[in-house]
């Protein structure tokens, strides 16, 4: 597979990923998508399991209605839980015309089979990968945890053909940003101690 030529250092790229929610409506070709997951794989595992495995969705129709599955399971959960969420977000979540996956054309799921130890750890570092790729490519991302208990009902996992074992852990969509994103500001590390030889 011809991988794509990027621009950035490995470190200009941590410091340049943002969380996208606004994106054109250009599609992110099949290439594309194989150099991410070619990305997401070389992650490191705990014990070399790879328990992961993808989902790749660019249809707008399913989007749309996942979406509308995901919204009022996310507010039910949110309230029953006792969410540090304010009303206005869950207005937000509560509006038809809202779609969570901000009109992003693609979709990747990276799901885990829950039958290995540390599976979600393995498929956070692989999120971690796919998202770094993402950003050095010029593409935008961001994680819809909103989505997750929606995406790991029997009824949305039968139709996206999700084995039994497997769960989805880590929602992303990916696209081509629609404007430029301001960076974040970041707290700065928290060090409890940094213990060193006398």
């Amino acid at each position: 597979m011809q991988l794509p030529k990027v621009e950035m250092s490995i470190f200009e790229t941590i410091l340049a990923r943002r969380s996208v929610r606004s994106y054109l409506a250009k599609m992110v070709d099949k290439d594309t998508v194989s150099a991410l997951l070619e990305a997401a794989v070389r992650a490191p595992t705990a014990i070399h399991q790879e328990p992961w495995a993808f989902v790749i969705i660019q249809d707008r129709e399913v989007l749309h209605d996942l979406s509308d599955r995901a919204k009022p399971i996310f507010i039910a959960e949110a309230r029953q839980s006792n969410a540090i969420l304010t009303d206005d977000t869950l207005d937000v979540f509560d509006n038809p015309d809202f779609n969570i996956f901000y009109d992003a054309n693609t979709l990747i799921l990276i799901c885990g089979n829950t039958t290995t130890p540390f599976v979600s750890a393995d498929c956070w570092l692989a999120a971690e990968n796919l998202i770094l790729a993402a950003c050095a490519m010029g593409l935008g991302t961001c994680i819809i945890s909103s989505a997750l208990s929606a995406l790991n009902t029997s009824e949305v996992k039968v139709h996206l053909h999700i084995p039994n074992e497997f769960s989805v852990i880590v929602p992303i969509i990916v696209g081509y940003p629609n404007d430029e994103i301001a960076p974040t500001v970041r707290k700065n590390p928290v060090v409890f101690a940094n213990i060193a030889a006398p």
